[in-house]
């Protein structure tokens, strides 16, 4: 058993060398090496939004950590955008308003999180990229709470929930780079 796990540690080595000279980095195979280091990453959500990027299939791990955190600035765009029809339908709950409101602010610093996130991995500043990124959690659980206290169920929660794994993956993905 010992030399079974020898060769695994041995293989998951190589993996990541690999991916982090940018060798066979494949979007499946940097969000496998992804999820080995850290148990949140989803995998299938992992590979479904670097395969959806055009410019994933020719990357390395670096070029996918940019990708992921520019995907984030992205959502946290459509996420205004789902935010102001919101507003703009006539039969809005009224409860709903103010926190759509709030979140809207909210969405629009988590934009820009993950944009000074994309700025620093791009720069190869690593450490301070993973930060940029994680400041959007913080963030997400505000505009969360916002629709607890008014106490109506929020219509963003799927955009909270990717809003996170973006930066879970972010975060790991960069985390292969060094």
């Amino acid at each position: 058993m010992r030399a079974s796990v020898g060769n695994l540690v041995l293989a998951a080595v190589v993996g990541a060398l690999l991916i982090v000279s940018g060798v066979h980095a494949t979007p499946q195979t940097t969000c496998k090496a992804a999820a080995n280091i850290d148990k949140r990453v989803n995998y299938d959500y992992c590979v479904s939004e670097l395969i959806g990027h055009p410019e994933s299939l020719d990357k390395d791990a670096w070029g996918l950590a940019k990708i992921i955190a520019s995907l984030g600035e992205a959502d946290a765009g459509a996420a205004m955008a789902d935010i102001e029809d919101l507003l703009a339908k006539p039969d809005t709950d009224e409860k709903l308003k103010a926190p759509l409101g709030q979140c809207h602010k909210l969405y629009d610093q988590i934009g820009a999180a993950f944009a000074e996130a994309t700025d620093e991995i791009n720069w190869r500043h690593y450490d301070i990229g993973k930060k940029k990124a994680a400041q959007v959690v913080p963030l997400v659980h505000q505009c969360d709470n916002a629709f607890v206290k008014a106490g109506v169920p929020s219509p963003l929660t799927k955009r909270s929930e990717d809003s996170l794994q973006l930066v879970i993956i972010c975060t790991a993905i960069t985390n292969l780079i060094k």
